[in-house]
């Protein structure tokens, strides 16, 4: 069967509209080139991600932390990671002093270290000389503690099941290996089991949600895979970046979650508009010219939206955020891509074999464009009552986002795995044993001749200082000299657990009092202080000075935009401040849950009183731009339906009404893929997923269909006010349908 492209020729130059349309014509007369150029473009990234591979850029914390972290990172500074191994007495009463086996095996874990040639340095043992210090106060409790050498993971492996042996001769005991390279093993385990399990699930999930909205097996389909190979296309494409940005294992989760979510939703929305069209009684040539003058514009407005939102990031300075920018907006870029000129190509290629593979019982049900009842009766309430709905659902954003005002940022520490995976719990034990062990300061020294009596006796001085803190610093600070004397690392335990108020204040003292009155006496060096305390601070301090600047970039480009899309000052500003809103509620909910701590055991996760300090701005970013799609599509359609004569009360609820069918599956798609992050292991996936699947969820429902048909119908024509100072913008050609009677002229011209 044979069925008109969406123009005669587009190659003749009778076609002359926007450029999304004329993009859209090209694909559908060449549909065999776009299809199988887009097909080119995936395998081309696939191969540059092979040939290149990741870089292994490292991301550095911002202020004083970061300035250590890159001196700490020079070759021949870079120390190796440090290992515990716990003993501890089961039975009550039993010390080290008392218990021969708990010496006995202090003794086993040494002597099999020490057997591990080329894996462990620096051995000691509580038995050995100077070994008091491992010793916890009560005695129940004691380390033997070493350096991994080698390879890392080969070696916390091997030292792993030498200490599983050992385990096994003393069950009477808990013995058990932690420390930086047990814990990064442990995480970067858990992020790639996350990571696979994201994207088993993802899949069948979306596509069975797919084949409810569609009821057919080939248009469900031709979403999942516009996606799929959207999201191995960035993953691939991000080797390129990576030489000169740090891109890690979370950037890559986030890339598939976000690209799977974009991409269908932006796929849906067209494929939808089309198949309306054509069950409306338009020509497969008509309802794809339709779908690209409508849902491919609106398409492309909200991908840029995205894509300027996330740029705002690189504005922030901070180094961790790089990555995630960049892998986000190319993710999001290549499905806007894929949307406007693989997918005309694709419906003009299949055509009505779009439908085949129906489900029974939903198949026939699912095309008929027919507006919801349901939230046509939402919008025809609200409409009538504005003041009322509008203030009711204002209020209530209002109250879930208070609990927002009292947010605390800071990194998780221990928590950042649940407390059941066992080198989280030894650590756990160390931290009670040992207080201050877990999160020490690192004071990194550079300068000549650090062997100097001068720096000597400021290193003296600062263990004095320990003895008069009241507590804010403590024993054993040990000194380490490295780079040929030119770096020398001093490591301070602190109060606290790393992350709370305790450890903070042990931190301030350490840099305002302890460290100017010793080693700031001693000419010639420079010092600056790293670790967990320090970095979560100095991020913290960095986030609170690019907020601003990163919002400000944000919300000024988007309103531009807007205005340049939709021709007035209030759409913009109802949009920017209702997407506001409803940011601000996902905030106080990501409040609620991880800071307080509720859900915690359900959703399995230890609350330790703060939330990731990245997380905020990157979730605002992302949000902003994202929840821009289903405002955008939704005034788009207001929009149509105001330029073909309707008043602005009825274009408002038969635009809701009308677009709310494919809103409202595009809001449960993403829900579901975003939700997939709630069950990972590693808690910033947890916070990531739950916060934006409740983001998406207040923006399809309270936002969508109460709070912008209250402020619509309550500005009335001053919705599309336009300053006459402003008159100069560009105008487009409103995307209004052609009417059904042009169809014959539009199929012979």
């Amino acid at each position: 069967m044979h069925y008109s492209p969406i123009t005669a020729s587009p190659g003749s130059g009778q076609f002359r509209g926007p450029l999304v349309e004329r993009v859209a014509a090209w694909s559908a007369a060449h549909r065999k080139t776009a299809v199988f150029g887009w097909l080119a473009l995936v395998i081309a990234a696939a191969a540059i991600g092979q040939l290149l591979g990741t870089g292994s850029v490292p991301s550095y914390d911002p202020g004083q932390a970061g300035q250590a972290e890159r001196v700490l990172n020079q070759p021949g500074v870079q120390s190796r990671p440090a290992e515990e191994v716990l003993i501890q007495a089961r039975a009550v009463g039993a010390t080290f002093a008392s218990d021969p086996g708990m010496r006995q095996a202090a003794g086993q874990i040494a002597a099999a270290l020490h057997r591990l040639h080329g894996t462990a340095r620096d051995i000691h043992s509580p038995a050995g000389r100077g070994g008091g210090s491992l010793v916890s106060a009560d005695g129940r409790s004691a380390l033997v503690t070493f350096t991994v050498a080698g390879n890392a993971t080969q070696a916390v492996a091997a030292a792993q099941q030498a200490v599983a042996a050992v385990q096994a001769r003393h069950p009477g005991l808990r013995v058990a290996e932690t420390g930086d390279a047990s814990v990064n093993r442990a995480v970067n385990a858990s992020v790639s089991r996350d990571f696979r399990r994201a994207e088993t699930t993802s899949v069948p999930i979306t596509l069975i949600l797919l084949l409810g909205v569609f009821g057919a097996l080939i248009a469900a389909g031709i979403p999942l895979l516009l996606a799929g190979t959207a999201v191995a296309s960035a993953i691939s494409l991000l080797a390129i970046p990576s030489r000169w940005l740090p891109v890690s294992a979370t950037t890559s989760s986030v890339v598939l979650l976000v690209g799977m979510a974009v991409g269908v939703d932006y796929s849906l929305f067209y494929l939808r508009r089309e198949r309306e069209e054509r069950a409306a009684g338009r020509t497969p040539g008509e309802a794809l010219r339709i779908a690209s003058a409508t849902s491919g514009r609106a398409i492309v407005f909200s991908g840029l939206t995205v894509m300027i939102s996330l740029a705002g990031l690189f504005l922030s300075g901070i180094s961790v955020f790089f990555g995630l920018a960049i892998g986000t907006i190319m993710v999001v870029g290549l499905a806007v891509l894929g949307s406007v000129t693989v997918l005309p190509a694709l419906l003009a290629w299949l055509g009505p074999r779009a439908d085949r593979g129906r489900i029974p019982l939903l198949g026939r049900r699912r095309t008929a464009p027919r507006p919801s009842p349901l939230w046509t009766a939402i919008a025809s309430r609200v409409a009538r009552r504005p003041a009322l709905w509008g203030g009711a659902a204002a209020i209530a954003l209002l109250a879930l986002a208070a609990p927002a005002l009292e947010i605390r940022i800071s990194n998780p520490g221990l928590h950042e795995l649940p407390a059941s995976v066992p080198v989280i719990g030894t650590l756990t034990a160390i931290q009670h044993a040992f207080p201050g062990d877990p999160a020490p300061a690192e004071v990194v020294i550079t300068g000549p001749h650090l062997n100097r009596p001068q720096v000597s006796a400021a290193v003296t001085g600062l263990r004095t200082r320990a003895a008069t803190s009241g507590g804010a610093i403590r024993e054993p600070i040990t000194s380490t000299l490295t780079a040929g004397g030119r770096v020398l690392i001093i490591s301070v335990p602190l109060a606290g657990d790393g992350t709370n108020q305790a450890s903070v204040r042990a931190l301030a003292y350490l840099r305002d009092h302890a460290l100017p009155e010793t080693l700031g006496k001693v000419s010639a060096i420079s010092y600056a202080v790293a670790g967990t305390t320090a970095a979560s601070h100095d991020f913290s301090a960095a986030l609170g000075r690019a907020t601003p600047i990163v919002f400000a970039f944000v919300l000024g480009l988007a309103f531009v935009l807007l205005m340049v899309v939709f021709r007035s000052l209030a759409i913009p500003a109802t949009a920017i401040g209702l997407n506001l809103l409803s940011v601000g509620a996902a905030y106080g909910l990501l409040t609620l849950i991880f800071q307080d701590g509720h859900l915690a055991r359900l959703l399995g996760f230890t609350p330790y009183g703060g939330i990731i300090p990245y997380l905020p701005l990157f979730m605002f970013v992302l949000l902003f731009g994202l929840s821009m799609d289903y405002q955008v599509f939704i005034l788009s359609r207001i929009r149509e339906l105001r330029l073909q004569g309707a008043t602005t009360t009825s274009a408002i609820t038969s635009g809701i009404s009308g677009s709310a069918g494919v809103v409202t599956s595009a809001a449960l798609i993403m829900m579901a893929v975003f939700s997939i992050f709630a069950t990972l292991s590693v808690i910033d996936f947890k916070m990531f997923g739950i916060g934006m699947a409740t983001a998406v969820l207040i923006d399809a429902t309270i936002i969508r269909g109460i709070l912008l048909p209250a402020t619509m119908t309550l500005l009335g024509e001053r919705n599309w006010y336009l300053p006459r100072q402003l008159a100069w913008l560009p105008k487009s050609r409103p995307a209004v349908p052609v009417p059904l009677q042009l169809r014959r002229q539009q199929t012979m011209a």
